[in-house]
């Protein structure tokens, strides 16, 4: 009976039952969505370091492992790599911020594709000039470039040379020699990747280079890779825990007033219910079990608006965020839903379990 009413309820005032668990759907899509768009970034820089073919990693002394920093290592370490036992291929790159999170990566393009080999060319080709431009195809989607358009990068304008495959290293390549001019960095790159004769060699190998390289960082690709996690990225865990403190406020605020003004409409109906018997717990049952049904509703909502989202950042935008559907993360938005509209539901159900049944059948 009581499930009955609780419904009736519901279904009666349908407009603000639909409001309130899509308020309640709006947190569970920001909690979603923040988690998804942290662990598809990650996991697409996770694929693109793999898609290199390197076996090991390198950065030069002072350099952080995970972020941007100014190039600093040699150039002529590369040949210096190439004369170690075991390294079948070595390449440098040039990584340099153009604006966001957005990078442009300067190549040699030989040495690049020693260790990855070829690009998948979807169209166009290879470098022909210092001026050229290849870039990914999910950059291409999105900035609407073919081969042939102009790109200014740097203050610098480059030719789309061609559009590859995404997955390998970077969404925009240029030629090494040109990035190292325009930026003040000739002779000096980034970071070398190695490709070795076998895998089983990489831990020798980075044992050897250890021994006269100490102060540089020097990682397998698995070890590497396995630093792409939201605990390494400053300030992203505290990002998430924010929003999620966001969405309880919210859930907090939209419930705690629907419950309120609810519980103020049906102050005859609580008056009249504790005239037949029901007790205190009896009418606080009922505020809590709306509650939840309303909790419920709105993480349903979450979960679907969560997918048109996701659907929303991967078609626009995806050379900038990519997002992924995070379903470990399903339980967790509806725990934090219903604990946010149980919070909120506290004073109204409260209040209405404390309403006097005489006062109540008079009240206008």
């Amino acid at each position: 009976m009581i499930n009955r009413l609780v419904l009736e309820n519901l279904k009666h005032r349908k407009l603000r039952t639909i409001l309130s668990a899509l308020s309640i759907g709006f947190q569970v899509t920001m909690i979603l969505t923040v988690v998804g768009i942290s662990r598809g970034m990650l996991e697409d820089s996770v694929s693109r370091a793999r898609g290199v073919g390197a076996d090991i990693w390198i950065k030069p002394p002072g350099a952080s492992a995970i972020s941007l920093s100014n190039a600093s290592m040699p150039e002529k370490m590369i040949d210096y790599f190439r004369k170690q036992d075991h390294v079948t291929a070595a390449a440098g790159t040039l990584v340099v911020a153009i604006g966001g999170i957005s990078t442009v990566t300067g190549i040699d393009l030989e040495q690049f594709i020693s260790l990855s080999g070829p690009f998948k060319y979807l169209s166009g080709g290879p470098f022909t000039g210092p001026d050229d431009l290849i870039i990914d195809e999910w950059y291409a989607n999105q900035s609407k470039k073919k081969v042939g358009d102009t790109v200014s990068i740097l203050n610098h304008d480059y030719r789309v040379c061609g559009i590859v495959e995404a997955g390998k290293l970077a969404r925009l390549f240029v030629p090494l020699r040109t990035l190292q001019d325009l930026t003040g960095s000739t002779g000096k790159i980034s970071q070398a990747y190695l490709k070795l004769d076998r895998p089983e060699n990489t831990t020798s190998v980075i044992d050897s280079l250890k021994v006269n390289l100490a102060d540089y960082t020097i990682l397998s690709i698995e070890e590497f890779v396995s630093m792409f996690n939201v605990n390494n990225i400053p300030g992203l865990q505290a990002f998430i825990y924010v929003i999620i403190g966001l969405s309880i406020v919210i859930g907090f605020l939209v419930v705690g007033l629907t419950m309120y003004t609810s519980v103020l409409e049906r102050t005859r109906e609580i008056g009249i219910l504790k005239a037949l018997g029901a007790s205190p717990p009896d009418v606080l049952t009922i505020i809590v079990r709306e509650t939840l049904l309303l909790a419920f509703a709105g993480w349903l909502a979450g979960i679907a608006l969560t997918f048109a989202a996701n659907a929303l950042i991967n078609g626009l935008i995806r050379a900038n965020l990519q997002s992924v559907i995070v379903t470990g993360w399903w339980p967790i938005a509806l725990l934090i839903a219903v604990v946010a509209s149980l919070l909120g539901a506290i004073y109204p159900g409260l209040r209405a379990a404390r309403q006097d049944a005489i006062e109540a059948l008079a009240y206008e």
